[in-house]
């Protein structure tokens, strides 16, 4: 029987990832390690009974009385905290879904891989921050990675069998997010709700404004570049404001391959929980006659600055990569708690990471996990203070 690890079961990607793991038989089909979410205790401890997990753990320490009432009874370990969550990371799995959002989830990803199993994953923070870092990882543990972002694993599912020397370009397709068709000088004056509502998809709140900012857009093009090794200039963005076509790959002879399904996280989870097979799976089945067309646009600059911004860090590399995030998490942190307009996000990334590139070292790879963290968190730092803030 299968091991199988959920980090943030409790999200709309471990949510989803559950639903499946449920269809497929749940705990008959798999012995369930661990799982880990966040405050929603109540759920955490109903999907831990369902699947009969090993332990459930909350990131957060005060929420360990209220999950052991939740297990009480069920023989299901309880547990809280960081280095909670990082014991449950060394816990063997066969496959690990990774799926805690922000660059929390860097460090169990990092953990997990240590057992040579499959990682899931959907954390994007860990190829922006850390790429080479965690590639290597899994190469030293002779584990293997599988993208769960549906363009990525679309990508992935267009290059089995292919070549990748004989790709010429990557296409990865964009909503536009909940804003896409505002007038510009609207978008200044946006809300968080009116940010937070997704046309295509059912996803949480901050991915969901990232959408809208394209900052979602601008992480997938770098982890691009990191997962699959091509070269910037490759990688090109679409606005389809369908969500049908995930991504496409161009290949030298002018083919292009598509990728094309619902909008369903349970898509790309499916193909990595049951790769290399593939598992059927309860997700809609597409009519293209009933949709009549599917729309393509190029991305407006103006609108959506934060796609420079990650072509410039593709090219410093490096360390880039950790002040990015760091700084976008800060800025959609400032966004939400109403401190900074929705266009001013970029504007404190851009100043972020021109702050942190005089850094002399900042260009030069990271070696280790801690070297990435700590710069996450001088970059947490200059951006607070460019925003505000002040420090945590």
């Amino acid at each position: 029987m299968r091991s199988i690890s959920v980090f943030g079961a409790t999200g709309s990607i471990g949510e989803s990832t559950f639903d499946l793991l449920m269809h497929a038989g749940g705990r008959g089909a798999f012995r369930t390690v661990a799982l880990t979410g966040g405050r929603n205790v109540a759920r955490l401890a109903a999907q831990a009974r369902a699947l009969g997990a090993e332990v459930a753990v909350s990131a957060y320490d005060d929420c360990l009385p209220a999950l052991r009432a939740a297990l009480a009874g069920s023989g299901i370990e309880a547990a809280a905290g960081t280095e909670a969550l990082l014991e449950a990371a060394d816990r063997p799995a066969d496959w690990v879904m990774s799926a805690i959002i922000g660059a929390a989830g860097l460090a169990p990803g990092f953990r997990a891989l240590r057992h040579g199993g499959t990682l899931a994953l959907a954390n994007k923070e860990s190829l922006v921050a850390a790429g080479p870092l965690l590639m290597a990882e899994a190469a030293r543990h002779g584990a293997r990675i599988l993208p769960v972002d549906s363009e990525h694993s679309a990508v992935f599912q267009a290059l089995v069998g292919e070549d990748i020397a004989l790709v010429e370009r990557i296409i990865i397709t964009a909503s536009g997010g909940a804003l896409r068709d505002w007038p510009l000088e609207r978008l200044a004056h946006a809300t968080v709700a009116e940010a937070s509502r997704h046309p295509n998809w059912a996803m949480g709140q901050r991915i969901t404004i990232d959408s809208a900012s394209m900052f979602n857009k601008a992480m997938e093009l770098i982890e691009t570049r990191e997962f699959f090794g091509v070269a910037p200039a490759q990688i090109e963005v679409l606005v389809h404001p369908e969500s049908i076509v995930h991504a496409l790959v161009g290949f030298a002879d002018g083919a292009l391959m598509a990728h094309l399904g619902a909008p369903d996280m349970r898509h790309a989870i499916g193909y990595a929980l049951n790769w290399p097979a593939r598992g059927a799976l309860p997700v809609a089945r597409l009519d293209l006659a009933a949709l009549g067309q599917l729309s393509f646009r190029a991305p407006d600059p103006l609108r959506w600055p934060a796609l420079r911004l990650a072509r410039e860090v593709m090219e410093v590399r490096g360390q880039a990569g950790a002040v990015f995030n760091a700084a976008k998490e800060v800025a959609l942190d400032s966004f939400i708690a109403g401190q900074v307009g929705f266009m001013d996000m970029a504007g404190l990334v851009e100043s972020t990471i021109d702050k942190m590139v005089t850094r002399q070292s900042l260009g030069n790879a990271a070696t280790s996990l801690d070297m990435v963290l700590q710069t996450d968190a001088e970059a947490r730092a200059v951006a607070r203070s460019l925003s505000g803030q002040e420090k945590d």
